[in-house]
């Protein structure tokens, strides 16, 4: 391996690795994993669109909204880890159908919600069963492949996330077009059944049978209620925000409760169980770096994407097909740049992630700017072409990166790995959803213009993809120094072949 993180592959043997098929069966297996990992991930970008629409039909106040959209995602995160310790302990086919049904009776519930706070409940239900699904996924995709079949399948699932987040603000702008607001957000929650009731039918066929195993499933309860105590306190303070004295007191228990949750998880290893983080991950720095760039990656694109929604539609007056059409380069573009990364991957190694991070934060930062300044009738196209830039710069970088950090995972912590860098994401999005809706919605509501608040909120996002850029470079910087410590050790061993050989020989 390059010092950059990509693997080489000689011209000799290109060839006979690019052979290696699915068989029928897997294929089968991929399909509903597919299936699954779309129908779950397009319902937020789906809804996006339609928060305008839902908030004049249920008179629903900020805080609202706010549970409404992150609450799915911290609910997700949550049941990400223990759904995949029943899964490894009790089988895996089950939870995933168990699941599946959960999200999809849940959508029917959502689209007939008349009271926010009902629609609240649903979001967090239907986030549960997705988390549930989505960790079945992971698990049964490592269980069913090996080697380069595994690789291509975890891409795969990696690129269907991808492509669903993007082209759901032009399916629900298209819905809401086609049968008006006060029905078409409602509508944007029934698109989740036909998916659901067709995946669930092919998960019954198709999956494995479960192979339940005589281990206890030996879940970190502890460790999983800290990390929701640690997320509210995060959030909370941007869903009502408190003052400056009750932002101090949010700082500090959030302060408190890493610190509790750290100790917790040492405590919790010595013990002989299974951490909900295992700290062989926290212990590989390219790991740890790979999923600080996910989160900033995945929190700061959603909150991006809620926010210039509503822009478009609140502050300059866009349908929400309008709004829906500015937001389409970005899902043409990010499945283009999905297609190709591999081959940018193959030249540039782990630069290719350094180089989207760094185009996806210089589009929001551009966009905040332009927004400020440009006239309103050429903004939109503006927008849109800003869209295409970001939407291919995290195509680049998406996969690729979880690529990356699923390499650098420990042998002894790989089963979980996947799962933990999801729920890192979906908790990043949580939080970074909380606190940007927030930002804009109030000082919108406040009476400030609706062009200064998405400036505003645009450059908070843009600072996060800031970070996630300087944790990208810190990442090659470390993958770099265990390949060479890897490279130093092989020729040690090496140089010390000759001397054995004469040891044995005089002896």
């Amino acid at each position: 391996m390059s010092a950059t993180g990509a693997i080489p592959v000689p011209p000799g043997k290109a060839g006979k690795a690019g052979k290696e098929r699915f068989d029928a069966a897997g294929r089968r297996v991929l399909l509903v994993c597919v299936a699954g990992g779309f129908t779950t991930l397009i319902d937020q970008s789906v809804l996006n669109t339609s928060i305008p629409a839902l908030r004049e039909s249920l008179h629903a106040q900020p805080a609202h909204l706010q549970w409404i959209v992150a609450g799915y995602s911290l609910a997700f995160g949550l049941a990400l880890i223990p759904g995949g310790r029943l899964g490894d302990v009790r089988g895996r086919k089950w939870f995933f159908v168990g699941g599946l049904a959960l999200f999809t009776v849940v959508s029917l519930l959502s689209a007939t919600a008349t009271e926010p706070w009902a629609l609240v409940v649903s979001r967090l239900l239907q986030g549960a069963g997705a988390g549930l699904v989505n960790s079945q996924m992971i698990g049964t995709l490592q269980d069913v492949f090996q080697g380069q079949l595994r690789a291509r399948a975890l891409g795969m699932y990696a690129v269907t996330g991808g492509l669903a987040f993007a082209l759901g603000p032009p399916v629900g702008g298209a819905v809401l077009a086609a049968v008006g607001p006060e029905y078409g957000w409602r509508l944007t929650f029934l698109l989740n059944v036909p998916f659901g009731l067709a995946t669930l039918w092919l998960a019954a066929r198709h999956l494995p049978r479960p192979r339940p195993s005589a281990r206890d499933a030996d879940l970190d309860l502890v460790g999983l209620l800290l990390v929701g105590a640690l997320t509210l306190a995060l959030m909370l303070p941007f869903v009502q925000p408190p003052g400056w004295a009750g932002w101090l007191g949010f700082a500090v228990a959030a302060a408190l409760l890493l610190g509790a949750l750290a100790w917790w998880q040492r405590r919790f290893a010595r013990a002989g169980g299974h951490p909900l983080i295992h700290p062989a991950l926290t212990r590989s720095a390219p790991y740890a770096l790979g999923t600080a760039v996910a989160m900033a990656q995945f929190g700061s694109s959603l909150a991006a994407g809620l926010v210039l929604a509503m822009f478009l539609q609140d502050g300059l007056g866009l349908s929400p097909l309008g709004a829906a059409l500015v937001a389409l380069p970005s899902a043409v573009a990010m499945g283009f740049a999905s297609a190709v990364a591999w081959r940018v991957v193959a030249r540039f190694g782990r630069r290719t992630v350094t180089a989207g991070m760094t185009g996806s934060a210089l589009t929001m930062l551009t966009g905040g700017l332009v927004a400020l300044w440009a006239p309103a009738g050429p903004l939109p196209w503006l927008l849109a072409l800003l869209q295409l830039l970001g939407g291919a710069s995290i195509g680049l970088m998406g996969a690729s990166n979880q690529a990356f950090v699923l390499r650098h995972a420990p042998a002894e912590a790989a089963g979980v790995s996947g799962a933990i860098l999801q729920m890192a994401q979906r908790i990043a999005a949580a939080v970074s959803i909380s606190a940007l809706s927030g930002v804009y919605l109030r000082a919108t509501g406040g009476g400030g213009g609706h062009r200064a608040a998405f400036a505003w909120a645009s450059g908070v996002c843009a600072a996060v993809a800031a970070l996630a850029v300087l944790a990208s470079v810190l990442a090659g910087r470390a993958t770099a120094r265990e390949e060479a410590a890897r490279e130093e050790s092989a020729l040690a061993v090496t140089s010390n072949e000759p001397a054995r050989e004469s040891t044995r020989a005089s002896g």
